[in-house]
């Protein structure tokens, strides 16, 4: 849940096996309809914990039912129920023939392609449209409810290809899931991908009959897109979490002035006063050996070192705000049609604008940080700072050193930037005129995993740049600083004579970017507002 405050409140029911260990395989997690947490939401992405839905909710899913039930039994259409769907909303099914037309909408939506989600995801997925059904604006029989829960419990987990949705419904995704639910489509089931009949038998399930109203609850929600939000805005909390640390590293080795960090902790907002009470956190005691912190400035620094607070609180607070409204979204009906006060109403809920702009939002901050980085890597090779070699080149030394690889970085950075060009109000309308507004999350959640990946490559390179600099300078780092050159010189010895450098960035990247690195740096320099929101380091 998450409360006025911003603060997230964990409202998911969580029971322990015997053994009462949290990382227990048989640990329970009880949906309830309330948002869920990252916590809850890793743990069952993991699939290291039983979903269940409480008592509570499946009596609001029956109360919801019954609703739609007397509706359909007095001869009101309800979309997607009795009727056919956009364009063919008009068509009016016959009882004899729901049962085809319901089994047959739910595979017609079977038509996604590509790369498929992480099965994490989609395990996710499944868990948010079970709690958002737990709400009781739904319509959907508790067998669905029951029929998902059984997928998961059995952890045969649906083949979701991800391009397949403009982001007013996932129905091209969810319809992966609510096909294989029918016994078509594929699954991953004990280490294998297999049809979906093939997981079914050997798991010892059945396929499910969509009853009326059951078709349409299991496509038309963006529980794809939400599951793989969270997972999107929480990798990249760890990324920037990771290059605020490389940032901090070349800040160092540069001998940047640490009063703009203190100067912001009294003048800047919430946001940037956070990342530079970090900064000066980090930076005390920064010398393994007792070594000052080194100054080199005349008057000020350049910008990319005096305004690393101002760029990572932006970014951190639009990611943040994104986060926030993801997981609002985990425990809202976004259905339509939705049952309120005894009524079935159309609703135009499963617009996910909220999320998507935030989302864009997040995305523009990014590029942001990619620049920051990328110019100082740019002044880590200028040769201007504590008397650094042009190119970091070692004195005597006959190299050509880091000049081409901060070439780089600057196509790294263009990579981030390209992909901030907004999307969501771009002009769609399909089904003869009545879809006409899409927000196209699934495109704008995809490019932002891109620009998530380019800014742990970055990283690395001014990891690289910053360890060689250090070593010129004779600097013996601590603490957050000392992380980051103990990944590198794992990977990169001190550069003395021209090599290849390819495989060695992207084995700084790999270890920059594991979730032991992260939890090693909030274990010395955390920053709970960002660390405990998103569980990074788990």
């Amino acid at each position: 849940m998450i409360r006025s405050d911003g603060v997230h409140d964990m409202k998911i029911s969580e029971k322990q096996g015997p053994a009462e260990d949290a990382a227990d395989p048989h640990a329970i997690i009880e949906l309830t309809g309330q948002p869920l947490g990252f916590p809850e939401l890793i743990r069952i992405g993991q699939g290291a914990v039983q979903v269940t839905a409480e008592p509570e909710g499946l009596a609001r899913v029956r109360a919801a039912r019954a609703v739609l039930e007397k509706a359909i039994d007095d001869g009101i259409p309800v979309y997607g129920a009795t009727t056919g769907v956009g364009a063919m909303k008009d068509v009016a099914w016959s009882p004899e023939e729901l049962d085809a037309f319901n089994l047959g909408l739910v595979r017609a939506h079977h038509f996604g392609t590509g790369e498929p989600f992480p099965i994490a995801v989609v395990r996710n997925a499944m868990a948010l449209r079970v709690n958002t059904a737990l709400t009781g604006y739904v319509g959907c029989s508790t067998d669905l409810v029951e029929a998902y829960l059984a997928l998961l419990a059995a952890d045969v987990i649906p083949v979701v290809r991800r391009t397949g949705s403009i982001g007013c419904a996932d129905i091209g995704l969810m319809g992966q899931i609510g096909a294989v639910l029918t016994g078509v489509g594929e699954a991953h089931y004990k280490g294998q991908r297999l049809p979906a009949a093939q997981a079914f038998e050997e798991a010892g399930l059945k396929p499910f009959r969509m009853a009326p109203r059951d078709s349409l609850a299991s496509l038309s929600v963006n529980s794809v897109s939400f599951a793989a939000a969270a997972e999107a805005t929480r990798s990249a909390a760890g990324a920037i979490r990771t290059m605020l640390a490389t940032g901090l590293a070349a800040s160092a080795a540069m001998g940047g002035s640490r009063d703009p960090w203190v100067a912001v902790t009294h003048v800047g907002t919430p946001r940037e006063a956070m990342i530079g009470k970090w900064l000066c956190n980090a930076s005390d005691g920064w010398s393994e050996g007792g070594q000052d912190w080194p100054i080199a400035t005349h008057v000020q620094d350049p910008l990319s070192l005096r305004m690393i607070a101002q760029v990572f609180g932006s970014v951190f607070e639009a990611v943040l705000t994104a986060g926030h409204k993801v997981l609002a979204a985990t425990g809202r009906s976004d259905d339509n049609p939705v049952i309120v006060d005894g009524r079935v109403l159309t609703s135009g809920g499963s617009l996910p604008l909220d999320v998507t702009v935030l989302l864009e939002s997040a995305s523009l901050t990014m590029a942001h940080a990619a620049r920051n980085a990328f110019n100082r890597c740019v002044l880590l090779g200028n040769g201007q700072r504590r008397d650094l070699p042009v190119n970091l080149v070692p004195h005597g030394r006959i190299a050509t050193g880091f000049g081409p690889i901060i070439k780089l970085a600057g196509e790294i950075f263009s990579r981030v930037l390209s992909m901030t060009n907004p999307v969501s109000a771009q002009s769609l309308v399909v089904s003869g005129g009545m879809e006409d507004e899409a927000a196209f999350l699934p495109l704008v959640i995809e490019r932002f995993e891109r620009q998530t990946q380019a800014l742990k490559r970055l990283a690395a390179l001014e990891a690289l740049l910053a360890a060689q600099a250090m070593d010129i300078c004779g600097d013996r780092p601590g603490g957050a600083a000392k992380l980051v050159y103990d990944v590198v010189r794992r990977h990169a010895a001190f550069y003395t004579v021209d090599r290849p450098l390819s495989a060695e960035v992207e084995a700084i990247e790999a270890d920059l970017s594991a979730d032991a690195f992260l939890a090693d740096l909030i274990a010395i320099s955390p920053i709970h507002a960002i660390d405990d929101f998103f569980a990074l380091g788990v």
